[in-house]
């Protein structure tokens, strides 16, 4: 899906968003969809960390007995920035920053513009954003340090990614992965 919860960015023109129930209920539907396609086992994978109604989808469906994952968790961000080189924290690297750059240099280098090598911004006391959005944090939209973005980086990044989901896979997809006691590290 290319439209998902961005209200904290609802100040930039353009922005389009669904609400949290909305998403909860479109993700809700395909799954259902595809387990009656004969789909055992899903993952979720997010790739925006204003959609925290997806953890709830997650919780609700394996509380149903479904096998269900979302991917990536703050861990496989963690290690994933820690194989690469990223030298920004998490904190940090919120929106634009270090580790998207380096993802957009390795994979799609023509959507990064000119000038990311000047545009760092930090703002690490965000305590407010869910109240008074990204605007009231930074005027561009970045909140990181897009100017230690590499291709190299990058790379490594999604090397390290396609890792933890190996793990998070083999646990969806083993006989006893519904065990507590059969959580992979």
């Amino acid at each position: 899906m290319t439209v998902s919860c961005s209200h904290e960015h609802a100040a930039w023109p353009g922005t389009v968003s669904i609400s949290a129930p909305t998403l909860h209920a479109v993700i809700r539907d395909i799954a259902e969809s595809l387990r009656r396609s004969g789909v055992e086992a899903l993952v979720v994978v997010n790739g925006h960390g204003g959609n925290y109604v997806l953890g709830n989808v997650v919780q609700e469906a394996s509380a149903r007995g479904e096998r269900t994952g979302l991917f990536p968790a703050a861990e496989d961000w963690e290690t994933a920035r820690q194989r690469a080189g990223v030298t920004t924290s998490l904190l940090t690297d919120m929106h634009a920053g270090e580790i998207e750059t380096s993802i957009l240099l390795h994979a799609h280098p023509e959507f990064v513009r000119p000038g990311y090598e000047s545009a760092d911004f930090t703002a690490d006391d965000r305590r407010h954003l869910l109240t008074v959005g990204m605007s009231a944090y930074t005027d561009s939209g970045v909140i990181g340090r897009p100017s230690l973005g590499s291709a190299e980086k990058g790379k490594e990044l999604l090397a390290s990614l396609a890792d933890s989901f190996g793990a998070l896979f083999a646990l969806l997809t083993s006989a006893d992965g519904a065990d507590a006691g059969a959580v992979p590290e």
